[in-house]
């Protein structure tokens, strides 16, 4: 039977990559990722896991925070939801780790740096093609860095296509996205064959572990909900403004209008289905009445996905 444990369900994730038993786990993602000169060798985990922050069903993000030897700074997040702005509020973020090392008076010196890591379980940039960005502070004409200050990487899940029969000569980052992302379809022993290195062992053997303890499989199953809840919650934002305006339009006889709205509806699901976006030249060449069969049917995609 397949795990059924999705690893970037948030209570998943932290367990797997924030527990201090796991740390070897979570710096083998950290070297995928950053591609360090000089790899991570080992970490302290400063927010590990803990059963109390899952304790109420309002979906957060909970990210993992950790600090290697030398003093730099690590912080990894799953986003579940693209919202407008997340780009903004990585980089937001970002500076407050940086900035937030020093007291009143102390050395700029003792900065150390900080790298802010946002896994996004959908697509950030429309026009990109990349799954992985790495943003780093870099004057424009001469390319000159600034080292060792602040870097700040995103990852779209959404983008991420390589196939299980790729695995075997993909490099250790496609290796940590397909488990990201496929994991829960698999069988723990055809997991662990597909993925024997001992970093995927230990995380494959956590989310077994969710699965067959009983307070954690709750949990888990509370976080998925609440996931759910807050997929339907901005779909029905996005309709409750679109009603709106169609009252508006009707006044006007504005439908051009509605049209757009019903454009972003459609864009919007096929975020949250992590699909490729149907160019906006093919949508507003579609009637109204077209437009929205084909919300329709994208939201009733969407209703048999979470539901499974």
């Amino acid at each position: 039977m397949p795990l059924g444990i999705r690893p970037i369900n948030d209570f998943a994730f932290k367990k797997t990559f924030g527990t201090p038993a796991n740390k070897g786990v979570l710096v083998s993602l950290l070297n995928a990722i950053l591609d360090l000169n000089s790899p991570i060798a080992d970490v302290t985990i400063e927010n590990p896991f803990n059963l109390q922050d899952f304790a109420d069903d309002k979906l957060s993000v909970l990210d993992v925070k950790a600090v290697d030897q030398s003093g730099a700074i690590y912080d990894v997040e799953i986003q579940l939801t693209v919202v407008p702005g997340l780009d903004r509020r990585i980089v937001f973020y970002g500076c407050e780790l940086y900035a937030g090392q020093l007291q009143a008076g102390e050395d700029y010196s003792e900065l150390k740096p900080v790298y802010s890591i946002c896994i996004a379980d959908g697509i950030l940039w429309r026009d990109a093609r990349q799954v992985h960005h790495a943003f780093r502070l870099t004057d424009r004409e001469s390319g000159r860095t600034l080292p060792n200050t602040l870097e700040i990487h995103t990852l779209e899940l959404g983008r991420y296509n390589r196939t299980e029969s790729e695995l075997a000569s993909a490099p250790m980052l496609d290796c940590w996205l397909y488990w990201l992302l496929h994991a829960h379809e698999y069988e723990p022993a055809e997991l662990l064959r597909l993925l024997p290195q001992v970093e995927f062992q230990q995380a494959t053997r956590t989310l077994t572990e969710i699965a067959e303890k009983t307070e954690d499989k709750t949990m888990y199953d509370a976080r998925e909900k609440a996931r759910r809840d807050q997929q339907w919650a901005l779909t029905g934002s996005y309709r409750e403004g679109f009603a709106h305006g169609e009252l508006a339009g009707e006044t006007r006889g504005e439908v051009r209008g509605l049209a757009i709205g019903e454009i972003r509806l459609i864009h919007a699901l096929q975020n949250l289905l992590l699909e490729a976006l149907t160019a906006e030249s093919e949508l507003q060449s579609k009637s109204l009445s077209e437009l929205q069969a084909i919300t329709a049917e994208l939201q009733e995609r969407l209703r048999q996905r979470n539901s499974g």
